[in-house]
């Protein structure tokens, strides 16, 4: 009997240790690359728009940089904000002076949910860019094909590498730019895609503003989970 006493005890054990190492296992990592600007088949994941589109004379580009070594490339998000738009345009468009890169749409969607801010590793010029979270729509109409799009200002101070901590609950319901002005939540669990965005006028309280020139160099995007 002792030695079947002790043979369940060890098998009792055992499998405790089991359940502790997959329950530990199941725990999602503190942090997670979402975009990593680290080759050029990055570029492959995004596309650029601006208010040329619509008869503004805006532009932009993403490249990323030609170091020779993938550890240290990172992406460079740069062109010119004009306030101007195309003589005879047939867009009747009542303001211009923005552009934007956007992430293709992730295959299927990508689960924040464990996550509870957004970091970007950027080095910029001083202006404020706009970081956007598109997620699957349950909040406009049914029937609309539009994602729902949830924004927060990013701050990009001059020429030093920072590291921007968006918590996630600071990004605020917006539909084509402007703020949704009512109580609602992200779903984190069905994000379909991010961007970066810049506009000539806005922002917060002493970045840069106006047209001209904007650069941005990004290294990469995580989720982080803080608390």
């Amino acid at each position: 009997m002792s030695r079947f006493r002790a043979a369940l005890q060890a098998s009792l054990t055992a499998t405790k240790r089991a359940l502790t190492w997959n329950a530990e296992d199941l725990i999602p990592p503190s942090e997670r690359f979402i975009f990593n600007f680290n080759s050029k088949e990055e570029l492959k994941k995004w596309h650029l728009y601006s208010d040329s589109e619509y008869g503004g004379l805006s532009s932009a580009s993403l490249e990323i940089t030609d170091t020779g070594n993938e550890s240290s490339s990172t992406g460079i998000f740069s062109g010119n904000l004009s306030l101007d738009v195309t003589a005879g345009s047939k867009w009747n468009i009542s303001r211009s002076g923005f552009c934007g890169m956007r992430s293709k749409k992730f295959n299927g969607f990508i689960d924040l949910d464990p996550y509870d801010t957004i970091a970007l590793k950027l080095k910029g010029d001083g202006r404020c860019y706009i970081s956007t979270i598109y997620t699957e729509n349950w909040v406009n109409s049914p029937g609309q094909e539009e994602d729902n799009s949830w924004q927060a200002f990013v701050f990009v101070p001059k020429d030093d590498w920072y590291i921007a901590k968006i918590p996630l609950a600071r990004y605020l319901p917006t539909w084509r730019g402007n703020v949704i002005d009512a109580q609602m939540e992200m779903n984190p669990s069905r994000v379909l895609g991010m961007s970066l965005s810049v506009n000539a006028e806005g922002g917060l309280p002493g970045a840069k503003t106006g047209p001209g020139d904007f650069h941005v160099e990004i290294d990469w995007v995580k989720a982080l989970r803080t608390v």
